[in-house]
């Protein structure tokens, strides 16, 4: 993999977060390959979420990579791991050169379109421990990415993360700052999410 990155990295001004955004981290051909390795080799799954006492399907497909013997657990969901493939290990070296962590587990979504979302939370699970590093990477369709405060309601980002970019969140960020991908009903296509943390 192409080792230069392709953009200068933009670093967000936002108040308790420490948030830095790689537009082109890996180029369109490289980008391109990429999404269509994980659309064709992941084991991809569908799991119920529990709300207010209803039991719904998760309105995406996920599926969990990582070392051995570290699940992941959220929203009343615990996610086995699946062992890392050759892709998904090159694209971590390839975040740890930037982010100076080495990361243990990558969450993987699979948006398929619009109607597919993830709602408001923050990635701040027990697990993680103290100001986590969350490096996501995205392929296909580009979505918007919307931060908020918790405190004050002014604080307010949105990001369209583009195919092949890279956004990391550092420091505070999962402790002041909650975001999501919401729904849209806009005709687009589908879209695929890695979300590298590191499990204690």
């Amino acid at each position: 993999m192409n080792s230069l990155f392709q953009s200068e990295p933009i670093h967000l001004n936002l108040l308790d977060a420490e948030i830095i955004y790689y537009p082109a981290f890996f180029d369109k051909k490289e980008a391109d390959a990429i999404y269509n390795e994980l659309v064709n080799t992941i084991p991809w799954q569908q799991d119920e979420i529990t709300v207010f006492g209803k039991k719904h399907l998760q309105p995406r497909l996920t599926a969990l990579f990582g070392n051995e013997g570290k699940p992941y657990s959220y929203s009343n969901i615990k996610m086995q791991t699946h062992p890392w493939n050759l892709l998904l290990q090159k694209l971590k070296t390839k975040i740890e050169n930037v982010s100076d962590d080495n990361f243990t587990t990558v969450l993987l979504n699979y948006y398929r379109d619009g109607k597919d979302s993830n709602g408001w939370h923050a990635d701040n699970e027990k697990e993680l421990g103290i100001n986590p590093i969350i490096a996501s990477v995205s392929f296909g369709a580009e979505r918007t990415f919307q931060l908020k405060h918790n405190l004050y309601k002014d604080q307010k980002k949105s990001i369209v993360l583009e195919h092949g970019s890279l956004l990391l969140m550092k420091g505070t960020t999962q402790h002041y700052w909650k975001h999501q991908i919401p729904k849209t009903a806009k005709p687009i296509g589908p879209r695929i999410n890695g979300t590298f943390r590191v499990i204690k």
